[in-house]
C-alpha cells in the first residue's frame, strides 16, 4: 500500500511531486500570522469594522413585505401584471398585495413594515439595500452565492475568507461561528466550509436550540480527567503529531487537526462561560425575549465583546421563510421572533462601544415575488432578480436607501448590487481590497469575489 503524495514521488522523474508542491504551497496559513493560524493580522488598510454579524433570514423573506413597500400591488391584486411575468421556479399568477402596512420611520423617513417595527428604531442607522440581485432562483446554489461567492463549485465561506484575513481577537474561541437552532440549514456545513482554506477558518456550528451549556457545545468538558491531566495527553499527541508532520512537510490538514485539539482544551473553560447567558442580569435576559432568536443574539453579543470575528446567526433548520403559501401568518410569526431581538442587540452594541466597530446585516439568500404562487393568493415563489438587504454599524452610513426595483418590486433596475458587490463592500469595511486577498491554489489565486465585484461606495460612511 502507497499513499498518494508517495506514489507522486516516485512517479514522472518526480515532476507529480513537484506538481504536488506548487499545489500545497497556497495551503500554508497566511503570513506574519506566529502560533495559532487565528493570531490577529493586519488588513491591507485601516477598516472601519473589526466584527461581522450576519443574521441569515435562510429560506428568503418577501422584500415587498418587509422593506420594498409597492403600492402598484394594491391597484392590481388579484389581476396579471401590466407588464409580462419573469421566470419563476413555480408557476406564478396574479399580483398579490402586501398584508402588512408600511409606515416611515426615524429622520430620513424610510418606509419599513410593520412586521420590523421596533428594529425600524434604528433606520438611521441602518443602510437598506432595494436593489440586491443573485443569478438562479433556487436555494442550494443561491446559499452558496451569498456564503461563498460560488453558487456551483466548492469555496471558502465569507466567514473563513475573513478570519482567513484577520485572524481573530480570542484565541480561546473560534474565529467564526455559526448558530443555527434545530439542525442544519439547506446545504448543512457548506455555508459556512473552509474548502481548500487552512482548516482553522471553518465555521464552528453551535445548535442554538438548546440552552444547557453542555448540550449546546457537545462535550465541553470532560468529567473524567482534569484540566491539568488533560494538558499532559494533550502535550504527548502534540509531539506524535509534530514528528509526524517533520515527514510531511506542510500539510494544511494535520496543521488543522493539531490546531482544533489545542482550541478544544482552551474553549473548555472559555467557550462554557461565553455561551452561558445565565450570567447575564436577568434584566438584560428579559430585554432580548425567551425566545431562541433572543438568545442566539445575546450569544453573538457576548461572543463580539470577547474578540470572535464572525459570527453567523441563522432563522433555523431548513429554510424558514420560504414561505409558498400562508405567507401572512408564516412572515409575521418569523418576524415577531426576530423583531425585538434585533433591536435590542443594536441598543446593547450602541450601549457597550461596539456599534461603531460591528457590521451588521440582514436578509436571506434571495427575495420572493409580487405575483402569487398558484393556485391561491397566499404564497409567493423565489425570487432572484431583486431583492432587500440592510447593513448597519462598522462604517456603514445610516437613514439610506440605496437601488430601487420596479414598480412591482419584482427585479432590481437602479443602482443594482449584486452578491459579490456586497462582498467586495464587506470586505472593504473590514479594511480590505477584496482584489487583493486571494489564496493561491493549482497556480491560481483565489478570491471571494472571484472576478467579479465593486465596493458599493454609497454604503461608506
Amino acid at each position: 500500500m502507497i499513499d498518494r503524495r508517495n506514489l507522486l514521488i516516485r512517479s514522472g522523474l518526480g515532476f507529480g511531486a513537484l506538481a504536488l508542491a506548487d499545489m500545497l504551497a497556497g495551503q500554508a496559513p497566511v503570513a506574519n500570522a506566529p502560533g495559532s493560524p487565528l493570531a490577529p493580522k493586519k488588513p491591507h488598510f485601516p477598516g472601519k469594522a473589526k466584527h461581522v454579524v450576519h443574521l441569515f433570514m435562510n429560506g428568503g423573506p418577501s422584500q415587498v413585505d418587509t422593506f420594498d413597500p409597492k403600492p402598484m400591488l394594491d391597484k392590481h391584486h388579484g389581476k396579471p401584471l401590466p407588464s409580462t411575468n419573469l421566470r419563476t421556479e413555480r408557476k406564478t399568477g396574479a399580483a398579490m398585495r402586501s398584508p402588512f402596512k408600511f409606515q416611515k420611520h426615524g429622520q430620513a423617513g424610510i418606509e419599513v413594515s410593520e412586521l420590523f417595527t421596533q428594529t425600524a428604531r434604528h433606520i438611521d442607522d441602518m443602510c437598506v439595500i432595494r436593489s440586491m440581485h443573485a443569478e438562479v432562483p433556487n436555494h442550494e446554489p443561491s446559499l452558496m452565492l451569498m456564503n461563498c461567492g460560488d453558487g456551483r463549485l466548492p469555496r471558502p465561506s465569507m466567514g473563513a475568507w475573513i478570519t482567513y484575513g484577520l485572524g481573530s481577537e480570542n484565541q480561546n474561541l473560534p474565529g467564526f461561528v455559526a448558530m443555527c437552532p434545530g439542525g442544519y440549514p439547506i446545504v448543512a456545513t457548506q455555508n459556512w466550509r473552509s474548502a481548500f482554506l487552512p482548516g482553522a477558518y471553518q465555521g464552528t456550528y453551535i445548535d442554538t436550540q438548546h440552552s444547557d451549556v453542555q448540550k449546546l457545545i457537545e462535550n465541553i468538558r470532560n468529567n473524567g480527567m482534569s484540566l491539568a491531566d488533560q494538558r499532559k495527553q494533550l502535550d504527548v499527541l502534540k509531539k506524535l503529531n509534530e514528528w509526524h508532520r517533520e515527514t510531511r512537510s506542510t500539510d494544511p490538514a494535520l496543521e488543522a487537526r493539531i490546531e482544533s485539539f489545542e482550541l478544544a482544551y482552551r474553549m473548555q473553560s472559555e467557550a462554557a462561560e461565553a455561551f452561558d447567558i445565565n450570567r447575564e442580569p436577568l434584566k438584560v435576559r428579559e430585554r432580548y425575549g425567551a425566545g431562541t432568536q433572543g438568545r442566539q443574539l445575546l450569544i453573538a453579543r457576548r461572543l463580539i465583546e470577547r474578540g470572535v470575528r464572525f459570527v453567523q446567526v441563522w432563522s433555523g433548520a431548513g429554510q424558514p421563510w420560504d414561505n409558498h403559501d400562508g405567507l401572512e401568518t408564516q412572515h409575521r410569526k418569523l418576524a415577531l421572533d426576530w423583531d425585538r431581538p434585533i433591536a435590542v442587540f443594536m441598543d446593547d452594541l450602541k450601549a457597550r462601544g461596539l456599534f461603531d466597530e460591528t457590521l451588521v446585516m440582514w436578509g436571506g439568500e434571495f427575495g420572493r415575488t409580487p405575483v402569487a404562487e398558484l393556485p391561491g393568493l397566499s404564497g409567493r415563489d423565489h425570487n432572484h432578480y431583486g431583492f432587500s438587504m440592510w447593513l448597519a454599524g462598522g462604517g456603514v452610513k445610516g437613514g439610506q436607501t440605496i437601488g430601487a426595483t420596479d414598480d412591482f418590486g419584482f427585479a432590481a433596475v437602479e443602482d443594482k448590487v449584486h452578491v459579490h458587490d456586497l462582498h467586495a463592500t464587506i470586505l472593504h469595511l473590514l479594511g480590505f481590497d477584496h482584489e487583493k486577498l486571494t489564496f493561491r491554489l493549482a497556480g491560481r489565486d483565489f478570491r471571494l469575489t472571484d472576478v467579479h465585484g465593486k465596493v458599493v461606495k454609497q454604503i461608506l460612511r
